[in-house]
């Protein structure tokens, strides 16, 4: 899940030879949604394609909120007798426009149409999320941290970051709050040097 950026595209390409990795992009519609909201003053008729993705985010709101036994198979049914049509009125909506390349709204459209199928592939896959949102989100706190703290210049300093970022991101994700661990962990190695403590040793007591 990923968005426009040409390097993606190309590591997707790369299948060949020894190491290839194999994967598949699929990609986010807030980005998509960003750029027509930027050009939407001098455009107005990008309300109307705002308008369809909103449907289209609604769709999985409504989803996110529905108490049943199987939430992909409900997500993978909503997506294919509501989001698809959406989707198709959105592709419509994009063919109908006649608006320069070089404008706000066309480069708009020339982006989402070079990734088509990257942002349809969630169609398919109920797995697929619609953005990478969450993932940004997850990644402010480093991206903040490498401003701040000058130590990440050096292969030394990114190393060090490196070990505490996946310390404490693992503290989050089994639900022990990282100041406590850092505390714990501390205390631990000074009352006996070389200890190392992990989040899981926390966790299980």
């Amino acid at each position: 899940m990923c968005d426009g950026y040409s390097a993606y595209g190309a590591l997707a390409r790369a299948r060949d030879g020894p190491g290839a990795r194999r994967f598949t992009l699929a990609h986010c519609w807030a980005h998509v949604r960003r750029k027509l909201f930027e050009c939407e003053p001098a455009f107005p008729q990008a309300a109307e394609a705002l308008d369809l993705i909103g449907q289209i985010y609604d769709v999985e709101a409504e989803a996110k909120k529905a108490t049943v036994d199987d939430p992909h198979a409900y997500l993978a049914c909503l997506r294919r007798d509501r989001s698809a049509p959406l989707i198709e009125q959105l592709r419509a909506w994009m063919h109908a426009q006649r608006v320069l390349p070089q404008s706000g709204l066309g480069k708009a459209i020339a982006y989402t149409d070079g990734l088509w199928p990257g942002l349809v592939r969630f169609l398919g896959d109920s797995a697929i999320p619609l953005d990478n949102n969450a993932t940004e989100r997850a990644l402010r706190g480093v991206v903040v941290g490498r401003k701040n703290h000058y130590g990440s210049k050096s292969l030394r300093g990114t190393q060090v970051a490196a070990l505490f970022y996946s310390l404490l991101e693992s503290a989050k994700l089994i639900g022990v709050d990282p100041a406590a661990y850092l505390a714990e962990a501390t205390r631990r190695a000074i009352a006996n040097p070389g200890t190392v403590t992990l989040p899981i040793d926390l966790a299980t007591g």
